[in-house]
């Protein structure tokens, strides 16, 4: 694919904590990979986090008061901003800083509550937790392991393949 277009499309997985969203991801990335596209992530979290070991320089570095550290090799950089007041982060902030020049998708994991992203649901009925897709209009597609009569396409959860599959099909007519 290799094609820069801006803005770069992205698709959000929506999910009650516990669903496997996290899961799912790890598996569909090599896949999506393999068909040649560059992927960036964005996921949101709720708890405060930490990306570096203690031990490390950095960390110290970061930790004496700087409100924004980067930490670059050869290999890889990461950027680690304090939000000044502790804010919840903004989608299309986050988005933002993504260098869109190699990327030809954004996969979002969190932010339920952006009304303007696309996303697929997933949802376990064993775990007892209500569908979203009747009450969102921005749900494009139902991931699920169990048969559910649903207005839009539902999808195994437990084959990454066939969401691989929706998801490059969907991609196609986003250009």
């Amino acid at each position: 694919m290799n094609t820069p277009r801006l803005p770069t499309p992205r698709l959000g997985f929506a999910a009650y904590s516990g669903t496997g969203k996290t899961t799912l991801l790890i598996r569909l990335i090599p896949l999506l990979i393999e068909h040649g596209l560059r992927l960036g992530i964005i996921k949101h979290s709720h708890h405060d986090f930490e990306i570096d070991n203690p031990a490390k320089d950095s960390y110290k570095l970061h930790h004496a008061g700087a409100q924004q550290t980067l930490l670059t090799s050869k290999y890889r950089s990461a950027l680690i901003s304090e939000r000044q007041p502790v804010q919840e982060p903004d989608l299309e902030q986050e988005y933002a800083r993504l260098d869109h020049d190699r990327l030809d998708l954004v996969l979002v994991e969190g932010f339920r509550h952006v009304s303007s992203l696309p996303r697929i649901e997933l949802n376990r009925p064993s775990l007892g937790r209500p569908f979203l897709f009747p009450g969102e209009d921005t749900i494009i597609a139902l991931a699920t392991d169990t048969p559910v009569d649903a207005p839009l396409p539902v999808l195994d959860i437990n084959s990454p393949q066939a969401i691989a599959d929706f998801i490059l099909d969907w991609l196609e007519h986003q250009t």
